[in-house]
C-alpha cells in the first residue's frame, strides 16, 4: 500500500470526510512524527508501536570493489518497534 492508497482507505473508513482533508491529516501526522523523532523524542501510540531515534556507532567497513578499509561515521537512524496489539494482528 502506498500513501495514496492509505489516504483512500482512511477516507473509506470515515463518513463524509473529503479526500483532501484526509490527505492533510495524514501529511500532518507523518510530519509531526518525523519532526518529533528527529528532535530526539519518542512517539508512542498505544497498541500500535513506538517510533524512536537510535544512535549508530562509528565503525570500520570495507569497500567491496577494492577491499580498502573505510571509516563509516556515527549516525542517528529512525526505528520502529511494533506494539503487542499490532504484532497480534499481524500474527492472526
Amino acid at each position: 500500500m502506498n500513501k495514496s492508497q492509505l489516504i483512500d482507505a482512511v477516507r473509506d473508513n470515515t463518513d463524509g470526510v473529503t479526500r483532501k482533508t484526509v490527505s492533510e491529516v495524514v501529511d500532518a501526522l507523518f510530519d509531526t512524527i518525523q519532526d518529533t523523532v528527529a528532535d530526539g523524542t519518542d512517539v508512542s501510540i498505544t497498541g500500535f508501536g513506538r517510533f524512536t531515534r537510535s544512535e549508530r556507532a562509528a565503525r570500520t567497513g570495507r569497500n567491496p570493489q577494492t577491499g580498502e578499509s573505510i571509516r563509516i561515521a556515527a549516525s542517528k537512524v529512525p526505528a520502529f518497534r511494533p506494539g503487542k496489539a499490532f504484532k497480534d494482528q499481524v500474527n492472526r
